[in-house]
Formats: structure tokens, sequence, C-alpha cells
């Protein structure tokens, strides 16, 4: 399964960290409305995540709840049905929570920066740094922190747990 190093953050002056952003990736973001819907899962987290009515993608991911730059494993599958297949997992699974945001993706070398703008919750920053087959997860770590410090993130903006356990705990 492919692997990133992750951070969330929050976020206190998006201006500044949305400038910060664009020098480091040397261009302007995609921006993304996007809509997940989570679903019960045994093990790690399960979500649909809806672009358009015709493009959505199934997303399962496992990694620890912990502040600062952790290993995350994924796998992703697209789908053309988004709303069929949200049909078809809440009636086999129910539905946990629905998390609705607008991200802007800025990338600098292996890492995807995220600026998220979550409804019922404020701003973020995530960082998710794409490992290499055989690269380590330290090295994930290394340039994770590297860019939370060029981008003005303090340990104290790290936050634990996905977006929709930020909002189930209110």
């Amino acid at each position: 399964m492919p692997r990133n190093v992750e951070i969330k953050a929050r976020v206190r002056d998006m201006e500044q960290v949305r400038v910060l952003a664009r020098e480091l990736s040397g261009g302007p973001p995609e921006i993304l409305e996007q809509e997940d819907v989570f679903f019960p899962a045994a093990h790690g987290r399960l979500k649909l995540r809806r672009f358009a009515a015709d493009h959505g993608q199934v997303i399962f991911y496992d990694r620890p709840d912990l502040s600062g730059p952790k290993t995350c494993t994924y796998a992703i599958s697209e789908t053309r049905e988004p709303a069929l297949l949200r049909e078809v997992l809440g009636a086999a699974l129910g539905e946990a929570m629905i998390v609705k945001k607008l991200r802007e993706v800025y990338l600098v070398g292996q890492t995807r920066i995220h600026l998220d703008e979550v409804e019922g919750l404020g701003t973020f920053l995530e960082l998710e740094v794409v490992l290499g087959e055989n690269e380590s997860a330290a090295a994930g770590r290394k340039t994770a922190l590297a860019l939370m410090e060029r981008l003005g993130i303090e340990e104290a903006d790290l936050v634990e747990g996905a977006y929709a356990d930020l909002l189930a705990a209110g």
C-alpha cells in the first residue's frame, strides 16, 4: 500500500500561509470542493470523497491519531458514480460523519500542501509527504518538519485525528 507522512495543523493566518505555500510551490493551487462521507470501519478509516456528480474516490487509510508527523498507509479507488456508491456503502455500513471543505492543493517536491476551509471547524493546513517505495518514514518526517518551519507552523498548532473526529468532538 502507498504511504505518506502527514501532519494537520490549525491555521491562524490563512493569507500568510497561502502566500508562503504559493512561493514554495512556484505557482497557483488547484482548488477543490470536497465532500467526504465517512463510514464505520473495523480498522483505520473509510470515506467516499465526492468531487462532482460523476467523480469520486473511495479512500481507506490508517494512521495513528497523534499530533506531529505520522506515517499513513492508504488505498484509493476511483468512481464515476459517487452517489450510487454512497447509497451502497451507507446501506451496508451506515454513515458515520460528513465533512465538507474547500481545499487548495499546492505541490512542493514530493509533498502536497493542503489549505482547507472546513465547514463547522475553520482553517487548517495538511502536509502529505508521499514516500517512495524504499523511502523511510524518517526521511518523510524530516521533510514535513522542514516544511512546517518554512510555513510558520508551530507544534502548538498541530492537531490529532481526522476532521470527522474534530466535528464529532464538537
